[in-house]
């Protein structure tokens, strides 16, 4: 028999791919991902306290009231997201497992929890502190363009500014950005400009209640610091790390990006096996990535 739902209990779910692929290649796979969760979050019953994006897995702090409720949730949005992510990488296999969760009732745990989770990216060398990893949101809770330079639609370009428009539609209309939208809006935009955009789809998404986590500490300032000075812990729900360092990842699609001359991340992943084999010995040269990790960015 399994373990009896608490209803309105913190639940911490942890996502894998089915085989450890990567799931996020580019900054477009972060934000489509980010918008698809946002979306089903205001169709479900559900409050989220804590999301984060690691280039493998994803990680969420929900309450619900129902197990049903959290499995609805969970399924919308890994199902939607799964289906375009897969067309765009090209892929016919499923992308993710089976979810797992972890509940949490006493607030030492739920608080150890939100620790954990906002530790993932200094954990994994992505950045130094839990609120310089743009993708665990925790930037965003009291600053609109934490990663980028402040937008001023007035002295905007007119491509920025009709993406601007363009994302606005999309969130007033309760529907995810799409791969073929974000292609579009950020054609004709320059690295500073794109920065902005991703910003500015971030909160004009934004679903995460960060007051509700925050009020399991002494204040949001106490909450980062808890973050800073103790890494959490997850003993119910077991990862699977492979290498030391989640960097690899982003140098490699650097590395492939100049040295194919690719218009898209995700093409490498048409490529044969033997090109996959030659572009695997180029990675292993050039950056000390797991050979394990090579092989779950090509997905060979």
């Amino acid at each position: 028999m399994g373990r009896k739902f608490i209803s309105g209990a913190v639940n911490h779910c942890y996502q894998r791919t089915l085989n450890g692929e990567v799931i996020f290649y580019c900054i477009s796979d972060f934000l489509v991902c980010y918008t698809h969760i946002s979306v089903a979050s205001r169709r479900h019953p559900v409050k989220v306290l804590s999301q984060v994006l690691m280039p493998d897995h994803l990680h969420g702090s929900y309450i619900a009231e129902s197990e049903k409720q959290l499995r609805n949730f969970i399924q919308d949005y890994t199902s939607h997201f799964a289906r375009s992510h897969n067309a765009t990488c090209h892929w016919n296999a499923p992308l993710f497992q089976p979810f797992g969760y972890a509940q949490k009732v006493h607030s030492k745990d739920i608080r150890t929890n939100l620790i954990y989770l906002g530790n993932n990216g200094p954990e994994r060398h992505l950045s130094g502190k839990a609120e310089k990893y743009r993708w665990s949101f925790l930037a965003y809770a009291d600053n609109p363009h934490p990663f980028s330079e402040k937008l001023r639609l007035d002295y905007a370009s007119r491509p920025l500014r009709r993406a601007i428009q363009e994302v606005r539609a999309f969130r007033s209309a309760e529907k995810p950005l799409t791969y073929v939208a974000l292609q579009r809006m950020t054609r004709s935009l320059n690295d500073v400009e794109k920065q902005q955009l991703a910003d500015f789809i971030i909160v004009t998404y934004k679903y995460i209640d960060f007051e509700a986590a925050s009020a399991y500490f002494e204040s949001r300032d106490a909450m980062l610091s808890a973050m800073h000075n103790t890494k959490g812990s997850e003993y119910e729900l077991k990862e699977e790390f492979t290498g030391w360092d989640d960097k690899v990842y982003s140098q490699m699609a650097s590395i492939l990006l100049r040295e194919y001359r690719l218009a898209d991340i995700h093409d490498c992943l048409l490529w044969s096996v033997q090109e996959k084999i030659r572009a695997f010995n180029l990675l292993k040269a050039r950056t000390a990535a797991a050979d394990r990790q090579i092989a779950k960015f090509l997905r060979m």
